[in-house]
């Protein structure tokens, strides 16, 4: 075999005999011949004009070495000779690149190359490798390097494999024969360029007859067309991959695909039983829940989700049915009350269906079911049911107490039939005008109503049973009080004076009249008219209107003139009302003739002198309070400024502080000055009246009395009497206010053990007195106790005391 060498850049290549030994499958050697004629670039002749540059070309063959060599010597590849080994040994070849020395070894005199080791292709598919010849002597290069490759040969030692097995997959149950579920692949590392190392072919191992899969692509299909998930829901489907085509001696690898059938809607729901039976007492409230149903279907998730309904009508106006948040049960719920009275037992006709159907499955028939429910009503204790939901009652007024207004019935509905006792309920406490019969429910009333005063009464009456008192029902009675004609009617605002102008002409409308009656309108239709003996020579008359109103008219034919005598006149008019039997009333009407200012826009008549009243917006009973409350004020002012003139005028008690500086009588019990506000009140000191009636002191003069006793005064009468009238003065005089050297005490009390301070009352015997030596005394203070009575005065001299 020729192998061409290539060409360095800046040296030619001396020819290099190679031979390599190749084994193959025909031969193991090959000798390979390079020489350096046969290396030379070869210039084609289709380029000899082209720039006149030569083109290379290098062609080189693969060599070949079987991996997997295990023999017990070096695998021989081939041979390295030069034209200039005479076989002398003077040639010396060395091997250099990829796996030189050590995978690959040289010998050095020969050129014999072997493999040292065993290769593994799926390792390192080809090596590089570069060849030299030298002189062994001289060491010069004989031949240029040159650069061969060795390649492994393949052979089948590696199995396929599943890199990312076990593998899990799904299809819908019931699917059709052929359906796609997954696809494996398999990996082989042999080389798949050599031979059939790498051919796989997929087969099944297990998981027939349900699946298959294709030998080139290894694609799993369904097999079967009524794979059920209800009767089988998992697979495990092992798939081998086997090489050289799957023939015999084939390395082969297998994986695992587990197959979950998914839930398509195959199945129709299907209550557990055809009847079944409830029982709800009669009590249960509205709303409530009395019941649940379901039908059970084999499928799952949605397309196991229900519906359900009643199908009878009169069961459906009772009870109504829904489904719960999982959709699968049914909910029976009140929507009317039970009555085990009136029906004991009803029956329901249910359906369950699919709310999901699948069409494609429709030939499996109706997916719906149906059954029946019978609810037994049990029997409770119910309150008494009344007759009416409310009643409504009248009476006529003025009717005497213990009249009849109505009757009230109530039973009780269950099958005891319990005899009902009635009350009116008055929680409140209110005044109640009503009774009512505690066995019978007739009530009546128990005062005289006046409709006038309140024309409707509401009540509630309660029912109980008397074998179970807790049983109790309430019903609103509403009592309306009927008029009767019991009131006089009047005409309205007839108090009022009726202006008449001077410029009103005879047959002239003066004014329009109305009657009030409290009673109602069926007794208001009222009449006016003017007894028959005050129609005559009368200035005016009435005319009725026929429309509850009246109209005073002008009869005068002179009319009134300003120069008129009269100002003032009467009417006499009878208004009576249409009730059985009729009342009237006689009501004497004022008219006032004067000049009437003009332009009062649809008001009634105004006289001049009232214009002003009228302008500003003011009546004259506002204009004469407003009088009233100025007077009033004035008074006041008036008053209170008197009162100051008076208090400014009065003389003080003590004129001067010389006066008090000469008649102070000092003691020990010292009081507390000007600012002593608890020793004594001064507002009771100042007015008596305010005083006890025992602190009052009597201030009517009196006697002196004769059996009192005098040591300094003895037979001196006129002194004596003239001591006890200063004393009585003082005692009377409350104007002055109690200072410190002047206080004014009333009453010391009676049998007191101190007795008194006086000297006046001591019996011991006292030097006489020259009376002549009076008008030479000094100021001095003297206590003088009188009776009941003690006052404390401050004395000058005698000659003071006596002026």
């Amino acid at each position: 075999m020729r192998v061409p060498a290539r060409v360095a850049a800046v040296s030619c290549l001396c020819p290099l005999v190679v031979f390599l030994c190749v084994v193959s499958q025909s031969c193991y050697g090959t000798q390979v011949n390079l020489s350096p004629h046969k290396n030379q670039t070869k210039l084609f002749d289709t380029d000899k004009d082209s720039h006149h540059r030569p083109k290379r070309g290098w062609i080189w063959n693969q060599f070949f070495v079987l991996e997997e060599h295990i023999g017990p010597e070096p695998q021989y590849i081939g041979k390295l000779h030069s034209n200039s080994d005479k076989g002398d040994g003077t040639v010396r070849y060395i091997l250099s690149g990829e796996g030189a020395g050590s995978v690959f070894i040289i010998n050095e005199t020969t050129g014999d190359i072997h493999a040292a080791k065993s290769l593994d292709r799926e390792r390192k598919s080809q090596y590089v490798l570069h060849a030299r010849a030298i002189d062994r002597r001289t060491n010069r290069s004989l031949e240029a390097e040159s650069e061969f490759i060795i390649k492994v040969q393949d052979v089948n030692d590696n199995a396929p494999t599943f890199p990312d097995g076990p593998f899990s997959a799904t299809v819908p149950e019931m699917s059709d024969v052929g359906t796609s579920i997954f696809q494996v692949t398999a990996s082989d590392a042999d080389d798949p360029t050599y031979g059939n190392s790498a051919k796989i072919v997929y087969s099944i191992l297990e998981g027939q007859p349900y699946f298959s899969v294709d030998p080139k692509t290894g694609t799993i299909r369904t097999a079967m067309s009524n794979l059920d998930r209800e009767t089988r829901d998992h697979y495990a489907v092992v798939i081998q991959a086997k090489d050289m085509a799957g023939s015999v001696g084939g390395l082969s690898g297998s994986t695992t695909v587990n197959i979950t059938l998914t839930d398509v809607n195959d199945n129709p729901p299907k209550f557990p039983q055809k009847s079944y039976q409830l029982y709800v007492p009669e009590q249960a409230p509205v709303g409530n829940t009395v019941g649940r149903i379901r039908a059970n279907d084999e499928d799952e998730g949605q397309n196991a989700e229900m519906t359900y309904s009643i199908t009878n009508a009169d069961a459906a106006a009772i009870f109504t049915i829904t489904t719960d948040a999982d959709g699968r049960e049914g909910i029976i719920s009140l929507q009317q009350p039970l009555n085990y009275e009136k029906r004991k037992v009803h029956m329901l006709n249910i359906e369950g269906s699919n709310a999901h159907p699948d069409s494609r499955f429709s030939h499996l028939g109706p997916f719906k079911d149906s059954t029946s429910l019978r609810v037994i009503v049990g029997d409770a204790d119910e309150p008494p049911v009344f007759s009416m939901d409310y009643y409504i009652m009248d009476v006529y007024e003025n009717s005497p107490a213990g009249t009849q207004v109505g009757t009230v019935i109530a039973v009780d509905p269950d099958s005891t039939n319990s005899a009902v006792r009635y009350f009116i309920d008055n929680e409140e406490d209110r005044p109640l005008y009503f009774t009512i019969g505690v066995n019978s429910g007739v009530i009546r009333t128990t005062d005289v109503l006046d409709r006038e005063e309140k024309a409707w009464h509401n009540i509630t009456v309660m029912a109980a049973e008397v074998d179970n008192p807790r049983m109790v029902s309430h019903v609103p009675v509403t009592v309306q009080v009927l008029d009767i004609n019991d009131n006089v009617p009047s005409i309205s605002g007839g108090t009022n004076a009726v202006v008449v102008c001077t410029s009103t002409k005879a047959g002239q409308v003066v004014q329009t009249i109305r009657a009030a009656d409290l009673d109602d309108f069926a007794n208001g239709k009222f009449s006016f008219f003017v007894p028959a003996e005050h129609q005559i020579k009368t200035n005016f008359t009435v005319k009725d209107n026929s429309d509850n109103t009246a109209s005073i008219v002008s009869s005068s034919r002179e009319g009134f003139g300003q120069d008129q005598q009269q100002d003032f006149f009467s009417l006499l008019v009878v208004v009576a009302d249409g009730g059985e039997p009729p009342l009237s009333s006689t009501t004497t009407l004022s008219l006032r003739v004067c000049v009437c200012q003009g332009n009062t826009r649809g008001r009634s008549n105004i006289c001049q002198a009232q214009a002003f009243l009228s302008s500003a917006g003011l009546s004259t009973g506002a204009f004469v309070a407003i009088l009233l409350c100025i007077i009033i004020l004035l008074a006041v002012v008036i008053l209170f400024t008197q009162l100051r003139h008076k208090k400014a005028s009065k003389e003080p008690l003590i004129h001067s502080e010389e006066d008090i500086r000469e008649n102070v009588v000092t003691y020990d019990d010292e009081g507390g000055g000007e600012e002593d506000t608890e020793a004594f009140d001064i507002a009771a000191l100042r007015n008596p009246r305010s005083e006890p009636a025992w602190f009052i002191i009597d201030c009517v003069p009196r006697e002196i009395s004769q059996s009192a006793p005098s040591l300094l005064l003895d037979g001196h009468d006129i002194i004596q009497q003239i001591l006890q009238q200063k004393v009585a003065e003082a005692d009377c005089d409350t104007r002055g206010p109690p200072y410190d050297s002047l206080q004014t005490y009333a009453y010391e009390g009676l049998g007191s053990l101190a007795g008194s301070v006086s000297s006046l009352g001591l019996t011991a015997a006292v030097p006489e007195l020259n009376y002549a030596d009076l008008e030479d005394w000094k100021p001095e203070s003297h206590l003088d106790v009188t009776g009941e009575k003690n006052t404390l005065w401050q004395t000058g001299n005698l000659q003071n005391i006596l002026a």
